[in-house]
């Protein structure tokens, strides 16, 4: 039998030592007792699976929305695949694993229903009542709007979790780091999460503007990135058929940028001599990073997808749609509070309405936003 304390003693012994370990968290809001077999880490990850808010990203749009295909990626699938990639890296570079899969699967939840439109049209009707940012948001879900214990509101997750929640960086992320030492980098467990993070939606949103011909393999022959894979995979499997072509070109692409990261923040951990957490705090920029070349090869490819998937006609219209349901939703519920269900009606006690509203709104999946659009704006429709 395997005691939450034994366990710790194996992180002592088996993590390298800028790991985080459990035994040495900043601990929880509120103190409750610690699990016997489980240990603070564990805990925080079960507690992230079994939440609502987790289960919702199963139909909330990654790029495309959910009744577009039932093959498309959706947040609870990329969630999945961030996991699976932040998993092996923390793996190979000796990391607290536990706490990579809790931050990663936790890393979206305050997504709104579809996908960064929704976002910044919730950021644009909050302006002038704190904003909208959807890791804070994400924080403000695990820390106050889940309700699942009788002693404290939210998750009650440990402060290495949240601050992995606050301080995911990439390209759409700008969090407020203000409650969370944002003098201090973080961990280097959250710091797996932003590359995981980056080269799922950068591999998978391509594989899935490819299945949705948005764009072709033809054109993205300009993309060095692609040419070296393609090449390899092609001479490889010359009669390879297109749809196990592709999946091959993907999986090399993960493989390819996966690897580098590891050897590259291997090699900047042994030259900057981090030996511990409180090392990894005191450098400012982050340790696990891709290489100069993989990342200037990277930049090619997200220009590409910046310029032919995301801004194709067709993710603009849905992009453009969303923002009218919810920007329409918004006011209605502003002008008419009555509308809101009992739940967040009972929250405008201590909580100003536009608030109430927007968690109200970015709780939403995207089909039920659909479908409460359809309730409010369309005539013959049941309410």
């Amino acid at each position: 039998m395997l005691k939450r304390s034994e366990f710790e003693e194996r992180e002592v012994k088996f993590l390298a030592p800028y790991s985080m370990k459990s035994r040495d968290t900043l601990g929880r809001c509120y103190p409750e007792p610690e699990h016997p077999y489980r240990s603070v880490y564990q805990r925080d990850k079960d507690r992230v699976v079994y939440s609502t808010a987790f289960r919702r990203l199963e139909y909330k749009t990654q790029v495309f929305v959910n009744y577009e295909g039932d093959h498309y990626r959706t947040r609870l699938t990329h969630t999945l695949e961030v996991a699976q990639l932040a998993r092996a890296i923390a793996r190979a570079l000796r990391l607290n694993e536990d706490l990579v899969e809790a931050i990663a699967l936790a890393h979206d939840l305050g997504h709104t229903p579809f996908g960064h439109a929704g976002e910044e049209v919730l950021h644009e009707l909050m302006v002038d009542h704190g904003g909208f940012e959807h890791n804070r948001h994400g924080l403000r879900v695990v820390d106050h709007l889940e309700k699942r214990y009788p002693n404290f509101p939210g998750l009650n997750l440990t402060w290495e979790t949240r601050e992995g929640i606050i301080k995911h960086t990439t390209t759409y992320d700008q969090p407020n780091l203000d409650e969370f030492r944002p003098e201090v980098s973080p961990t280097l467990e959250a710091q797996v999460i932003n590359v995981a993070d980056e080269v799922a939606y950068d591999t998978h949103d391509l594989d899935d503007g490819l299945r949705a011909g948005l764009i072709e393999a033809e054109d993205l022959m300009m993309v060095d990135i692609w040419h070296e894979v393609y090449s390899k995979i092609t001479n490889d499997y010359p009669d390879l058929e297109p749809h196990r072509r592709r999946y091959q070109i993907i999986k090399l692409l993960i493989d390819f940028q996966v690897t580098d990261v590891i050897q590259t923040s291997e090699r900047k951990l042994k030259e900057l001599n981090i030996n511990s957490v409180e090392d990894v705090r005191k450098v400012p920029e982050n340790i696990i990073s891709f290489s100069p070349g993989i990342s200037e090869k990277k930049r090619g490819l997200k220009g590409y997808l910046q310029e032919n998937l995301y801004q194709n006609y067709r993710v603009n219209r849905m992009s453009d749609k969303a923002r009218r349901f919810i920007r329409e939703l918004f006011n209605v519920y502003l002008e008419k509070p009555g509308q809101l269900p009992p739940h967040s009606r009972e929250m405008l006690k201590g909580e100003e309405l536009h608030r109430v509203i927007c968690d109200y709104i970015a709780g939403m999946t995207d089909r039920y936003a659909l479908d409460e659009y359809k309730k409010l704006f369309e005539p013959y429709e049941r309410v």
